[in-house]
């Protein structure tokens, strides 16, 4: 008896202890990253909205956790280039991309893409959100959506939109919004934000479906009139501006995100500290006041979240594409 209980103690302190270095072996990969410097690849040109964000979001990881986290732009075919390579690289923590919603469109935009956005990355959050507004010139007799769309079904062939570029959230909204109530209007896309919300202030494309940071001064100037965001919730940066579904279609939502993730098989436990981490970044008061004077607003969603977002957002504007023939350029 007195030796079968000698051998328990003995299994069960032997489990114990094996449990317990068990435990501690897990997060070891954490604990010693990161020991050099990360890159941070951003698939765009230096001073687009993605990489600004990067760099903000670059800078803070950098303070947070005393070692350099530095933005690489590797631009070209609609952000292919930088993506591919990011699938390409050594999943040890020390290379990460910050990208938007591209990153799951493209794949149905474009004939080719050199990566699969849910294959080939390990997602850590979806950092930050922002609506995609709706705004009018202010010669347009228009004060609501719903006036909006009775002036374009009125005047078929007539009016245009313009939007940020093909394949952007604004251009899909905007396509959502096109297809839903088929209406008779026409894409007009430009090379970014700036100079699509600038030919909406001109008047030579009266409706623009785009982003926040260039359309939020404008409209408090006048020289705008926002009708809608696109976001489940109204924006901070517009409060007074009311969402499509309080106007009465909760169908045409959409919104503009970026994301942070690092390489399919990048320890788990290098994947749970980054998000910790840009969650904090995130929500700290100097970064959060710089999302906000650009129109975002942040999120930290976990590497669950956005894995089930990547995938909704993929079937959603999939079949956007499809219907409305958009193809990459």
């Amino acid at each position: 008896m007195i030796r079968a209980r000698r051998e328990f103690l003995r299994l069960t302190s032997a489990a114990a202890i094996g449990g317990l270095f068990g435990t501690l072996s897990y997060p070891a990969a954490a604990l010693d990253y990161p020991t050099r410097p990360v890159r941070v690849i951003v698939p765009f040109a230096p001073g687009g909205p993605t990489d600004v964000f990067a760099r903000l979001l670059a800078q803070q990881l950098s303070e947070q956790m005393k070692v350099q986290f530095y933005v690489e732009n590797l631009a070209g075919a609609g952000g292919n280039i930088g993506t591919g390579r990011a699938a390409e690289a050594t999943a040890d923590g020390y290379t990460l991309l910050v990208d938007g919603a591209n990153l799951v469109v493209n794949p149905e935009l474009y004939k080719q893409v050199p990566y699969d956005p849910i294959k080939d990355f390990a997602p850590i959050t979806i950092a930050v959100v922002s609506p995609v507004i709706l705004t009018v010139h202010p010669s347009l007799p228009v004060h609501s959506v719903k006036e909006l769309v009775e002036l374009i079904k009125a005047n078929p062939a007539k009016y245009s939109y313009a939007s940020p570029g093909v394949g952007t959230p604004p251009h899909l909204v905007g396509e959502l919004f096109r297809l839903t109530l088929k209406l008779d209007l026409v894409h007009v896309p430009f090379n970014g934000g700036g100079p699509a919300i600038g030919s909406a202030v001109a008047g030579h494309t009266p409706i623009s479906f785009g982003a926040m940071a260039p359309a939020v001064p404008l409209v408090k100037a006048g020289a705008l009139r926002a009708l809608a965001v696109s976001t489940k919730t109204r924006s901070q940066a517009l409060p007074e501006v009311a969402t499509m579904a309080e106007q009465g279609y909760p169908e045409i939502e959409g919104e503009t995100w970026f994301t942070l993730v690092a390489p399919a098989r990048t320890p788990k436990d290098i994947i749970a500290l980054l998000y910790r981490e840009t969650s904090k970044a995130v929500a700290a008061p100097v970064v959060k006041e710089r999302l906000a004077s650009l129109g975002y607003e942040p999120v930290g969603s976990t590497p669950e979240q956005c894995d089930a977002q990547f995938k909704t957002e993929m079937a959603k504007w999939a079949r956007v594409i499809r219907d409305a023939g958009i193809k990459g350029e």
